[in-house]
């Protein structure tokens, strides 16, 4: 039975109201003033209360004004009960926090509906603010893509590789996702003719190896590294059981496929429309910005590794990487690229 906190100082409309709400199923107390009424509710915390305006002691808004400022009061639903009719009265009411406001003289069916439907919206929000507040408390629970990183570094399996070794190759089953600890790792693809096409790149701090979390889809490229990579991986079904139960997290993770799709367009779009040298150039870059080199430090990478990103043969890259030395963009040591002029190579056409 829901327990009403009554606040009215006529006594006759008081019992009345009273032995009406009664007669509903209701347990009704009363309180005849504001300060009785105020203390009556942080006293007994009650379902509902329905508070009168005008009254001695304590106007209502005091009342509202009152409880508000408890942890414990605050969420009461709260009905205004007065003669006062005036717009300006029900908007001050409605503007502290008040949940309704029923105007003397009220019908049974007037008075009981106002007090269903507000419980019914209490018991709504008591369940999402339980919900919530069972969220936060649980420490388990993964708020963002740093958090999930964290239970990778905690919960993952360790898997270490040497340069140049596969840590899957396309078709394979889809056993797990990977975060990158330490190394480079390139995704790749063959095309009807052999050629190697590199699809991505992936440095320290990286997730890569998802193909789907609702389907049994193998892999659909090959992973390979390019130094000494140190991996933890956590399997797919693991990893979809955390995203069923931490939507933000769904969501985050949504918006970095979406940004790895918009970098895979952005890179067919280059190497469809650019020219040798720009794809070159852009390669170049994008390699010493995944593997975190400073300026003019050595790029450690392979020619097939450069040419393969950049969407072009071999011995063409070798062409324009000379050309690019010549014109004192790199310095070539070796196997080893060194940027000399960042902001030249990043203007080249």
């Amino acid at each position: 039975m829901k327990t009403i906190l009554l606040i009215e100082d006529d006594a006759v409309l008081r019992e009345n109201t009273k032995e009406l709400l009664e007669l509903s199923d209701y347990h009704v107390t009363t309180a005849s003033n504001g300060k009785l009424g105020l203390n009556a509710a942080l006293s007994t915390n009650p379902d509902i209360i329905i508070c009168d305006i005008m009254m001695p002691e304590l106007d209502g808004y005091g009342v509202l004004e009152g409880l508000a400022k408890q942890e414990s009061t605050m969420h009461i639903p709260f009905i205004f009960l007065s003669a006062k009719t005036e717009r300006q009265d029900v908007r001050k009411g409605m503007d502290l926090g008040a949940d309704d406001y029923i105007t003397k003289p009220f019908s049974e069916d007037e008075i009981i509906s106002a007090i269903e439907s507000r419980l019914a919206k209490a018991a709504i929000l008591k369940d999402r603010r339980d919900k919530q507040n069972l969220e936060e408390d649980n420490t388990d629970t993964l708020r963002n893509l740093n958090d999930l990183k964290n239970f990778f570094d905690d919960n993952g399996d360790v898997f270490n590789y040497g340069k140049d070794e596969n840590i899957y190759k396309e078709g394979q089953n889809s056993n797990y996702i990977y975060l990158i600890l330490k190394g480079i790792v390139k995704c790749h693809k063959l095309d009807e003719k052999g050629k190697e096409l590199t699809t991505a790149l992936h440095k320290e701090d990286d997730l890569f190896g998802y193909t789907s979390f609702t389907q049994n889809i193998p892999y659909q490229e090959t992973a390979t590294t390019i130094s000494d990579t140190d991996l933890v991986g956590l399997s797919k079904n693991e990893l979809t059981n955390i995203l069923n139960t931490n939507h933000k997290l769904t969501l985050e993770l949504i918006q970095l496929l979406t940004d790895d799709l918009s970098g895979v367009k952005n890179q067919l779009l280059e190497m469809a429309y650019s020219s040798v040298y720009k794809k070159t150039a852009t390669t170049i870059l994008k390699f010493a910005e995944k593997l975190n080199c400073k300026p003019k430090e050595p790029i450690k990478i392979s020619r097939n590794d450069l040419a393969s990103v950049a969407g072009i043969a071999t011995e063409t890259l070798i062409r324009t990487i000379s050309s690019f030395k010549k014109q004192g963009l790199i310095e070539i040591e070796g196997r080893n690229i060194k940027i000399i002029d960042v902001e030249k190579l990043k203007e080249v056409n």
